[in-house]
């Protein structure tokens, strides 16, 4: 009996242990597996997770700026005679940087079956990684993260890494503002950056009451991923959070970075180039791939879900501001729907050239865009979008591959974003990997199989740069 029941013990504390090893096997392959949400309840003390992020951000930004080194040339080479709208002037050249021995017009001979075999799909035109693709939310300027400082509103300096592309590559700062309602006033920023403490003083007696009020809310901080006062930010002090116009600087944009909130695992997920706010009022689509209906739908979503990458939980941990729709995201939207582009002197009504103000590398490039170009598929005039989604299949030309921890494969459809104003709004594409009109030139005509001339690029560029 005695035998009996040890033998059987022994067989019960063996089926125990291997359904422990077993859990805990299944437990260590759920968590190699890749997950949809971020821990909620965090172990590590907050110091701990600073100090050890800070000992690591050197390596991480050396291997993100050796990899646009590799990719571009960053060099400071601006055009003696194009500036943006307030005096910057705008960088020029191909910066895309060619593999050993191709040249552009040797490229555009190929197939993309031939440069996706001979791996000569140039490395500027893969999609570009988040300067901590693992880590990814949002990154600011240097230069936006002092005027704040000096504003007396916070610090917007991220502890783990830093902003990456060089700021000649970037939109001028602070941007102007021009509004479809007051025309007549141009640029009515006077050169300065609207925040929370010179909003009033600027717009009173501009705004009615409702557009007013929504200003406010675009410049009130409200609380983000990364910054807020919870022990998993990523700013060393807590903080209020973050405002819409800290990307999208006087209703446009300074380059502010970020990863995209709808897609997953991490690899996939698209970095962002902060698109400009400029005549959202003739735009039916919003957000680069969510295809939102109203800029009520997409500032709602921002608030309640882009900001804390698409996680309802986290968001209501970090202290998500709820906005009552019918009021403050229609105040919201009601100032955002009057930003108008910049002025364009040399086009018509149409949207078209006048040939009376027009140089004639500037028309040769309207005929191009319009022509052989085939720009004007998805980029018609007046306003240079035809408010649709359109896939590029990028993905033709080359193998999938990591590239410091972002999957370079397919991007799927993405917004046709506007072409009025272009030149105040690198860097291009829905990335920002393209630094300059010239590089776009470029890559469009490998992607379309256009086999322009270098003539036919150089007054394409010259068109753009009128819009």
């Amino acid at each position: 009996m005695y035998r009996t029941c040890t033998k059987w013990f022994l067989v019960a504390t063996l089926a125990l242990s291997c359904g422990i090893v077993a859990a805990g096997l299944l437990a260590a392959d759920q968590q190699k597996r890749p997950t949809s949400y971020a821990p909620v309840a965090l172990t590590e003390p907050f110091d701990a997770v600073m100090h050890r992020m800070k000992d690591a951000k050197p390596g991480i930004m050396k291997r993100h700026m050796d990899l646009l080194e590799q990719r571009y040339d960053l060099s400071d080479r601006p055009s003696p005679d194009c500036i943006m709208s307030r005096g910057k002037k705008i960088q020029e050249g191909v910066r895309v940087k060619l593999p050993a021995g191709a040249t552009w017009d040797q490229l555009a001979s190929l197939s993309p079956d031939q440069i996706r075999e001979k791996d000569l799909w140039p490395a500027g035109f893969y999609p570009l990684p988040h300067p901590n693709h693992p880590e990814g939310g949002m990154v600011f300027p240097r230069f936006h993260i002092e005027e704040i400082k000096k504003q007396g509103l916070g610090d917007l300096t991220r502890f783990d890494l830093d902003y990456d592309l060089p700021d000649h590559f970037l939109p001028e700062f602070p941007p102007a503002i021009y509004l479809t309602t007051r025309p007549d006033l141009g640029d009515v920023s006077k050169g300065q950056v609207v925040t929370i403490n010179n909003y009033f003083e600027l717009f009173n007696g501009i705004l009615n009451p409702k557009q007013l009020e929504g200003l406010r809310l675009l410049v009130t901080p409200f609380p983000q991923q990364q910054f807020n006062q919870t022990e998993d930010r990523r700013s060393e002090k807590p903080s209020r959070g973050v405002t819409c116009f800290d990307c999208h600087t006087n209703g446009h944009t300074n380059g502010a970075t970020h990863l995209v909130g709808d897609i997953r695992p991490q690899e996939f997920r698209h970095r962002l180039d902060t698109p400009s706010l400029r005549g959202v009022n003739v735009q039916r689509l919003f957000g680069s791939q969510r295809a939102l209906k109203t800029i009520e739908d997409f500032t709602e979503f921002e608030q309640r879900a882009a900001y804390f990458d698409g996680d309802p939980v986290i968001a209501t941990k970090k202290g998500v501001n709820i906005l009552e729709r019918g009021s403050q995201v229609h105040f919201m939207a009601e100032f955002q729907a009057i930003l108008d582009f910049p002025p364009a002197p040399k086009l018509d009504i149409y949207g078209k050239l006048d040939p009376s103000k027009a140089t004639a590398l500037e028309l040769k490039g309207q005929e191009v865009f319009f022509g052989k170009a085939k720009c004007a598929a998805c980029h018609p005039a007046p306003y240079y979008t035809d408010n649709l989604m359109h896939n590029l299949k990028a993905e033709r030309f080359y193998k999938p591959k990591m590239i410091n921890g972002r999957m370079a494969a397919a991007d799927g459809p993405i917004k046709t974003f506007t072409l009025r104003g272009i030149k105040d709004s690198p860097p291009y594409l829905h990335d920002g990997r393209l630094l300059t009109l010239e590089d776009t030139v470029e890559f469009f005509n490998l992607i379309q199989g256009l086999k322009l001339t270098a003539d036919e690029k150089q007054a394409l560029v010259a068109f753009m740069r009128a819009l």
